[in-house]
């Protein structure tokens, strides 16, 4: 599927608001003594990143569900490599659930 150039922008628009959206959750929700826009979209969530551990995980796991009505299962551990892996994730469920609604 070819997209043009005004749905490629479209695309990363969504796609830069969904990080931005998840950076302001991540220090929200786990209280992090830092501004969102410290985290780069690609940074790692754990070890060298931000050093998340499994709690934060459990965290980020309600708060993805609370603020995007996406729900993310076990097998999908690997979606929280970086805020851009999350976007990469969470976007495409967006998109379709607003197919379906119409929105």
């Amino acid at each position: 599927m070819k997209l043009s150039i005004d749905e490629l922008r479209a695309t990363a628009a969504a796609r830069l608001q969904t990080c931005a959206q998840i950076k302001k959750m991540i220090v929200s929700r786990l209280d992090l003594p830092i501004e969102p826009d410290w985290i780069t979209d690609d940074q790692p969530l754990f070890g060298r990143g931000l050093e998340l551990d499994s709690l934060d995980v459990l965290e980020l796991y309600v708060a993805i569900e609370a603020e995007f009505g996406v729900a993310l299962y076990d097998s999908d551990m690997s979606v929280f490599g970086s805020v851009s892996r999350l976007a990469d994730h969470v976007n495409p469920k967006l998109a379709e659930a607003n197919s379906l609604t119409g929105a």
